[in-house]
């Protein structure tokens, strides 16, 4: 009889089911069923009382966890100042001029030295414009309602970026001090001219569209960019072709004054670094093949330049060559998905900083390969990777980056991350091929594996 009965009760639980998924809605049975299920103890009397006052990341904030992490790194790039982006998506640029600035100060012996951000971003946006433009007289025979023509449109431009970004720049442009070109304040709140860029390119984009002469495009595009031109000339200056320069030891005594191009005071201290050819950007994508190489469709910053390709790998492998990096007091291009876990007041980045599912009365037990695929996580943010602290057996306990959100933001400007979180919430990282094994650099003699210009794990880093 029990078992009878109990079939009647799965099949009526079926049956239910089943009309569920005809209608979709949420039906009277089913409301009441949820409501029944709520209980109205003291613990949620409480958690609804604290929740209607206050933030859930205060309320989530890990009380045993609150004692700050130790500072001491057994292996650390020798690194000076701390770089402000402000209210600007240009973490990719901070970052990636800051390995270069780190390495310039180590092998001169210098004080603080920062390079312009202001004058490779002045060339990043006319160089994203000329992208959208050719982009557009590349699908011009793509209706609009075309997947590639949509995302061009949705996406004429942005201050974010990629290492390649700052490689193509760096390789064609050059760079200058930060006193040669400096901060002003559209450079550090990129928004609002960004927003009436955006406006003129997609006014842009319909009239070169509408040109039936296929020579026409050309000759028109040139227009556009002469005015787009303008337009950043007066939002952010006009760039250097030349400019006198005094060269200082960290004592401030002057070593040399000289007259550079751009290019030129990059070839005079830089003249062995091709960005270009001799880094590589590793990947820890869980939710792709590893020991491949992918590439991004039109995911770069000069159209004649470089898509962003990378070699995905297991994060052992990753960690492996970052620490190979780091004791050779090398910095490199990091990122991560910097907002989970992180801890702004100690500058931490570690799971245990919150504890959500006490909080909430639930658990979150998706993995690094289901939040990619989800959607739950990506690289949102680059910085500097700059110091690894090993145990004796050379086992990574935590790692640290140099940030570009001022020397008030994290633990002295930096972050602080546990090895745990680096594992679930670190992406990529740019490696000199020196430091990679030959049997691996093997692996980017594959043809990559393209990905469309709107996959979500490649949003640009801000």
């Amino acid at each position: 009889m029990k078992k009878v009965i109990t079939l009647a009760l799965t099949l009526m639980t079926a049956g239910a089911v089943f009309a569920q998924q005809d209608n979709g809605g949420i039906t009277a049975e089913m409301m009441q069923q949820i409501r029944s299920s709520q209980t109205n103890t003291l613990a949620e009397r409480a958690a609804r009382n604290a929740l209607a006052i206050n933030p859930i990341s205060e309320l989530a904030t890990n009380a045993e966890n609150l004692a700050m992490i130790d500072t001491h790194f057994s292996h650390r790039v020798a690194t000076k100042g701390i770089t402000d982006q402000h209210q600007s998506g240009r973490c990719w640029l901070f970052t990636g001029l800051n390995v270069l600035r780190a390495k310039m100060i180590s092998d001169l012996d210098l004080g603080e030295l920062t390079f312009s951000h202001n004058y490779l971003f002045f060339y990043d946006q006319l160089e994203k414009c000329n992208l959208f433009l050719q982009a557009v007289i590349d699908t011009k025979h793509l209706p609009m309602e075309d997947r590639q023509v949509e995302w061009l449109f949705k996406n004429p431009l942005n201050d974010g970026g990629q290492f390649t970004g700052v490689s193509n720049l760096v390789m064609k442009y050059g760079v200058v001090p930060s006193e040669i070109m400096p901060e002003n304040y559209q450079s550090n709140n990129t928004s609002q001219i960004s927003n009436l860029l955006k406006l003129k390119l997609r006014e842009y984009g319909l009239k070169l569209r509408a040109q039936k002469d296929r020579r026409a495009p050309v000759a028109l595009k040139t227009e556009m960019l002469t005015e787009l031109y303008s337009m950043l000339a007066r939002a952010y200056g006009v760039p250097p072709t030349e400019f006198e320069w005094t060269l200082r030891n960290k004592a401030g005594e002057v070593i040399s004054t000289k007259t550079y191009t751009p290019q030129s005071f990059y070839k005079e201290y830089f003249g062995d670094i091709d960005l270009e050819k001799n880094f590589v950007m590793v990947m820890n994508d869980p939710s792709r093949e590893y020991y491949k190489v992918y590439e991004i469709e039109y995911d770069r910053h000069v159209y004649d330049g470089d898509n962003w390709v990378y070699l995905n790998l297991p994060i052992d492998e990753v960690k492996a060559l970052a620490i190979a990096s780091i004791k050779d007091n090398t910095a490199m291009y990091f990122s991560c998905d910097v907002g989970k876990f992180l801890l702004s007041k100690k500058g931490t980045l570690d799971i245990n900083n919150f504890d959500y599912e006490s909080l909430m009365g639930v658990e979150f037990p998706m993995n690094k390969e289901e939040r990619v695929r989800t959607f739950a996580s990506g690289s949102s943010h680059a910085m500097t990777l700059i110091a690894v602290d090993l145990d004796e057996n050379g086992t990574p306990k935590k790692w640290m980056v140099e940030n570009s959100w001022g020397p008030q933001a994290g633990w002295k400007g930096n972050l602080i991350m546990t090895d745990e979180w680096f594992e679930e919430y670190m992406f990529r990282v740019v490696v000199d091929k020196k430091y990679i094994p030959a049997e691996t650099l093997k692996l980017l003699e594959q043809k990559p594996i393209m990905l469309p210009s709107w996959d979500p794990m490649f949003a640009p880093e801000m």
